[in-house]
């Protein structure tokens, strides 16, 4: 006491703070440090059971373990039972129960679960060499089953229909010898733990599909040790994460049972203006409901993808052309479309709404008489307004991206748009100045597709997936994260963005995006020009030299190459090809290839003519010294013709980079499509073309200059 009169208050202060933090310091310790007493089952292989040393091991006692050194706590495992482990818990003298635990309705009731860690399925096994192969044949004969399990909740379920007796066990391995015996026919059990016994040498056979399939979960007391329910679901996160998960489920049940899909990559088309199913986020990653669910399936079942974002209708023709493999892309399930696609199982259901203009005093379709209706291309909402226009006399106009359908109503070039539900709410969040006047009409589902009759097994494992999400609740938290909750599909409220939405601060954000695309733009441009320079410079000269034949064959590469629109030519060459050849084609040299075919006819037409711009006195000049045709050509006309051909070179240089614009329909990131994604999720269409075009403008301009440059110095 009397030292602490010496101190000051400052140090007084201090000395409080150390003894707090210490304090602190040493109750976190002692948290982390602290046991929990955990319940399990005993003879519940591969979950748990007793190794040769006499250890307790297993896929619930490994999970248990790492999640435990993961999040700093201690565990000590205690093999009671089933029956005991639960009672255990709910009078408080365990603190929880992992025992391949079936999560149901009843239990929910007593007990907090943990996040979902393991699927598994009801499956009947009998003797092997019994003729038992379904559930009719049971009828009066004697079943096999374990106290307390969901595959005991199954049989007793079905007994009655199927006229069979049951005798129940405390434990698995006196239930399997009840049937090896011969005292039972069959048994139920849980599907992972049948093909353990089995594959450790037990004489049973499985003659059924799972069923009453459900999932396991680490439970506590209901109302009770919440940190550790936290811990629980944070740790399996992490191992899930780290590969730990995998190993441990892997040690005991050997590799994914579907091997059809795993460690394979396949190739999934989507839109690239469909928010919040598909959009790019800030960091320039593809993200939105569709793209969180593919790859959330893709981890669960074991295989990858590779997204491709071409826009709803250059994917719809890939995945038929054989060009990717799937596509996910809010794509309304149709009688139509199934005759051209597989498809999963729907994964989401949406209906069309109409929205327009805020100001607008449009409230019904009756009022749409005389107007013109903005709709997108191959959606759900085209559809609908063309299967109603004639009805309430409306025009429609088509778009191939969401934004510029907006923009056509905001603006009012039209009255009226057509939008699937969550999709317009997302815009109108995002500020988008249009509000939605009508219900929700011709609800359709979406699904993810394959071409008709290709990619069983992933369409197999889509819907595997799809089922696995829907039962942990991963499902409901994807479309929670960009949906919120049903209520929040109500309200149209404009929200707008705390994004800085100036010139500058889109130039900011999307800086890294826009000198991607650029780059692209220009590789796209430089290896084209190259090659139809030398195509056009070839097909140029066989316009000129002697022979019908040759001159008839430029003129025709010339007629065709140029006739055809870039567009067509695209995508017969990314999509018309692979579909009679099978070979696929990467959109990168498909594009070049296009440009070679299109700039290079253009190339070979001003060849040809700067060759015939020659005084033809020159060649005549030429010969008559003794000169071949060709000598003459290469030394006298050529190089007169070429100073005619730089300044179209140049331009023509110009008019490829300004095509390249046109590849973003068979999904190539260039300069346009950089735009296009950047507007999907920002919807800032206006200023974010004007971004683009000035970049366009900037390029074009120092080629330009170059061009008149080579011009002057290339006057006589």
């Amino acid at each position: 006491m009397i030292m602490n009169h010496n101190l000051s208050k400052a140090q007084r202060w201090v000395v409080f703070l150390m003894t707090f933090l210490t304090c602190l310091i040493f109750s976190n310790i002692a948290a982390q440090a602290k046991t929990y007493q955990i319940g399990t089952d005993v003879t519940y292989p591969p979950f748990e059971f007793a190794n040769k040393q006499n250890k307790y091991v297993g896929i619930d006692i490994d999970i248990m373990n790492a999640i435990a050194k993961e999040e700093g706590f201690k565990v000590h495992i205690k093999p009671v039972g089933f029956n005991a482990a639960v009672q255990s818990v709910q009078s408080g003298q365990e603190d929880g129960v992992i025992a391949g635990m079936t999560i149901t309705p009843d239990r929910q009731a007593k007990f907090d679960f943990g996040t979902p860690y393991y699927k598994t399925g009801v499956v009947m096994a009998v003797a092997k060499s019994s003729h038992i192969t379904n559930f009719k044949q049971l009828k009066g004969k004697r079943v096999a089953l374990k106290t307390g399990t969901a595959a005991a909740d199954y049989a007793n379920s079905i007994k009655k229909k199927y006229g069979f007796k049951t005798v129940t066990f405390d434990d698995s391995d006196n239930m399997y010898q009840d049937v090896t015996t011969g005292n039972s026919v069959a048994c139920f059990e849980d599907q992972p733990v049948m093909q353990y016994g089995i594959k450790q040498g037990l004489k049973l056979k499985i003659v059924t599909k799972p069923a009453n399939t459900g999932w396991y979960g680490f439970a506590v007391k209901k109302g009770t040790h919440k940190a550790l329910v936290s811990k629980f679901n944070a740790g399996l996160k992490k191992i899930r994460a780290n590969g730990t998960y995998d190993k441990i489920v892997g040690q005991y049940l050997g590799s994914n049972a579907n091997q059809a899909v795993k460690g394979k990559t396949f190739t999934i088309g989507t839109d690239v203006t469909f928010p919040p199913f598909e959009f790019v986020n800030k960091q320039n990653k593809y993200v939105g409901i569709d793209m969180d669910l593919v790859r959330a399936i893709a981890n669960e079942q074991g295989f990858k993808v590779k997204i491709k974002p071409l826009g709803f209708n250059a994917a719809v023709q890939a995945v038929e052309s054989g060009q990717i493999d799937g596509v996910i892309a809010g794509m309304s399930i149709t009688n139509a479309r199934k005759a051209q696609f597989n498809f999963s199982n729907p994964y989401f259901t949406s209906g069309v709404v109409m929205a327009v203009n805020k100001k607008s005093k449009v409230k019904s379709l009756s009022q749409l008489r005389g107007k013109k209706v903005a709709v997108k291309t191959g959606t759900a909402g085209a559809d609908y307004a063309n299967s109603i226009k004639k009805k309430y006399g409306f025009t429609v106009t088509t778009f191939d991206d969401s934004n510029n359908m907006y923009q056509d109503v905001t603006t009012g070039n039209s009255a009226a748009c057509f939008e699937d539900h969550p999709v317009m709410q997302y815009a109108i969040k995002q500020g988008t100045k249009l509000k939605i006047v009508t219900k929700p009409a011709e609800s359709a589902p979406y699904g993810f597709a394959v071409k008709k009759g290709h990619n069983k097994a992933l369409l197999a494992a889509f819907n595997n997936g799809l089922k696995d999400l829907k039962a942990s609740g991963t499902y409901d938290d994807i479309k929670a994260k960009y949906l919120g909750s049903s209520d929040a599909l109500t309200t149209t409220k404009s929200t707008g963005s705390s994004e800085d939405r100036t010139f500058l601060g889109l130039i900011k954000q999307n800086q890294g995006a826009l000198l991607s695309g650029l780059k692209e733009t220009m590789w796209l441009t430089v290896v084209s020009i190259f090659f139809a320079t030398i195509f056009g410079i070839v097909v140029g000269l066989m316009g000129v030299v002697p022979g019908k034949f040759f001159n008839w064959l430029s003129s025709i590469l010339v007629y065709l190459f140029r006739g055809m629109p870039l567009l067509v030519l695209a995508l017969f060459i990314y999509t018309g090809i692979p579909s009679l050849t099978g070979e696929k084609i990467p959109a990168f040299v498909a594009g070049v290839v296009t440009l070679t075919f299109n700039e290079g006819a253009y190339i070979a037409a001003f060849v040809k003519g700067g060759i015939q711009a020659v005084d033809p006195g020159q060649m005549e000049a030429a010969r008559s010294l003794g000169l071949p045709f060709g000598k003459s050509m290469r030394k006298v006309i050529l190089p007169q013709g070429i100073r005619i051909m730089i300044p179209s070179f140049i331009n023509q240089f110009i008019i490829t980079l300004k095509d390249t614009s046109i590849l973003s329909i068979i999904g190539l990131l260039e300069l346009t499509q950089t735009g296009k994604i950047i507007i999907a999720r920002n919807l800032e269409g206006f200023k974010v073309w004007t971004i683009v075009a000035l970049m366009y403008l900037i390029i074009i301009t120092l080629l330009t200059w170059l061009s008149n440059w080579v011009q002057r110095r290339t006057k006589v």
